[in-house]
């Protein structure tokens, strides 16, 4: 009998929502279970349509949609924040983790309505299942959220369809449903809260560094979306458009975005990050360890391309060679998380401005830079850059760093959570990393005993487990703020259940994985 790994994601993701209500069972749970319900239907149907070409949007190809795991993803982080504040007293972000859930459950409902609406002929069941599920979100967004809050999660969904319309429509087989409900999300709730905060300055509050992230993302957003729509008009290639892409990001930069960082900051950002850099030697000597690491990395690219063009490889580089730069990644990120998570922070929000930045010039062919990027990226390119843009990358440095932009430090009493919840900044490095990087190297090296209905195998699973746990045991010796407490069922228990859902998801797991198992280690 051939099992469909589809249904063996949702099983997985099932069992991580299950045992997350098992632990915070409130009025928010049902829902929670009506909306996993309506997702594993409306998957059915946009799988349906995917194969058939039905599709409005070309989405990712050699991939299901990934409706079930996408969806599940704001409703539960939202409830487990909810659960520390409300635990630490913090009110203001315990309603915020609240307009969390609520704006993930309607997203994910519109996403379904989508589907619904193109799917011929209508589905009924899986209508009558998901206005069911839409009427229990509706009345529970009624009692929990006060008016105030509802607009903001309407602001939220709007913002959403139109990014929605723009980004599929410009960039097509990037992403499936389930990644650009994700990725769309989670910039239309970044861009909805910058706006707000930019029109209430003077409730502007908590740590700077925590601003750099937004305003990053929506001048990343801007000079996309204004250069796409321009270029549609005119040649990128030459150098007048050129000079004038570089010149129109010097002034989006410098004349927008740096002033409108120093509203919140209360600083000229220039200023406040040198005095930050030199605050201890420290922070120098971390900075000048990862300048170390750039340099080997793109020595290694270099290399690789050069093994290219002498005939001696294949042009495209193994599992193997692309799993290098998951260890370099990983030689960034521990020593960072454990001696300054706060330049970390920072100097992760620049790199990914900078590989937004690269990948822009790449794309639309940028001169000096462009067509070079082009031929030395092509390399490691693999099959989910199946799409206009190389994002691999680019999720590779989300999964690492959204566990440390996520970190609840309000809700964190002296900024350390007991138990598994020390873990969570080193969810990423846990999650892809380690387990990511050791079941991809050993399970197309020596595993043999294959999942089935997956590529993926046994051997390559449990060695990956396996290697967290030894991770783990290494951050305990060496990060003196983490006390697990005795929770180390739980925290093996996680690490198996992520490492299961990496065997059998279709999904970019670089952007997945870190998710669930930060949701899991904030219990």
């Amino acid at each position: 009998m051939e099992i469909n790994p589809v249904f063996v994601e949702s099983a997985i993701v099932f069992a991580i929502v299950g045992w997350v209500h098992m632990v915070l069972w409130n009025q928010h749970s049902w829902c929670s279970i009506a909306l996993f319900i309506q997702a594993f239907y409306v998957q059915h149907k946009w799988d349906r349509l995917l194969k058939s070409g039905g599709a409005v949007f070309q989405f990712r190809p050699a991939a299901n949609s990934g409706i079930v795991p996408a969806s599940m993803v704001m409703p539960l982080l939202g409830l487990v924040l909810r659960l520390r504040c409300s635990e630490s007293g913090n009110v203001y972000l315990e309603r915020f983790s609240m307009v969390i859930t609520i704006t993930g459950m309607m997203l994910a409902l519109f996403l379904s309505l989508i589907a619904l609406g193109i799917t011929r002929p209508v589905p009924t069941n899986t209508c009558v299942i998901a206005g069911m599920a839409a009427s229990a979100i509706l009345y529970m967004t009624k009692q929990t959220l006060t008016v105030s809050e509802v607009i903001e999660v309407l602001e939220v969904l709007l913002i959403f369809v139109y990014l929605s319309l723009i980004v599929l429509f410009l960039l097509p087989r990037c992403f499936t449903p389930g990644e650009a409900l994700l990725i769309i999300g989670g910039i239309s709730f970044i861009v909805n809260q910058l706006i707000k905060r930019s029109l209430n300055l003077t409730e502007v509050k908590g740590d700077p560094i925590n601003y750099f992230l937004p305003v990053v993302v929506v001048g990343s957003l801007l000079l996309g979306v204004f250069f796409a729509l321009l270029f549609c008009f005119m040649e990128s290639e030459t150098w007048v458009s050129s000079v004038f892409f570089h010149i129109m990001t010097a002034v989006l930069s410098l004349g927008i975005l740096l002033p409108w960082l120093s509203l919140f900051i209360g600083r000229h950002p220039i200023m406040w990050l040198l005095d930050f850099v030199t605050f201890t030697d420290r922070r120098l000597s971390l900075l000048a360890y990862w300048v170390f690491l750039v340099v080997l990395a793109t020595c290694v690219v270099l290399h690789q391309n050069y093994q290219r063009q002498s005939g001696s490889k294949k042009h495209q580089a193994s599992t193997v060679v692309r799993k290098y730069f998951h260890l370099i990644v990983v030689a960034t990120y521990v020593p960072g998380l454990i001696y300054d998570r706060h330049l970390l922070h920072v100097a992760s929000v620049g790199c990914l401005a900078v590989f937004l930045f690269l990948e822009y010039v790449r794309y639309f062919r940028i001169r000096p830079l462009g067509q070079v990027l082009r031929q030395v990226l092509t390399l490691f390119l693999d099959e989910r850059d199946s799409g206009p843009l190389i994002l691999t990358h680019i999720y590779l440095l989300l999964g690492m760093s959204l566990p440390i932009w996520l970190f609840p430090g309000p809700c964190a009493p002296k900024g350390i959570l007991p138990g598994a919840g020390g873990l969570i900044p080193y969810a990423g490095v846990l999650a892809v990393g380690v387990g990511d990087t050791v079941a991809s190297v050993f399970g197309s090296t020596m595993g043999e005993i294959r999942w089935p209905g997956t590529k993926k195998t046994i051997e390559g699973t449990a060695t990956s487990v396996f290697a967290q746990i030894i991770a783990v045991a290494i951050f305990l010796i060496f990060d003196t703020g983490i006390n697990l407490n005795s929770s180390y069922s739980w925290i093996v228990g996680s690490i198996t259940l992520v490492a299961m859902l990496e065997a059998y998801t279709f999904q970019i797991d670089n952007l997945l994985l870190p998710l669930y198992l930060f949701i899991l280690l904030l219990l």
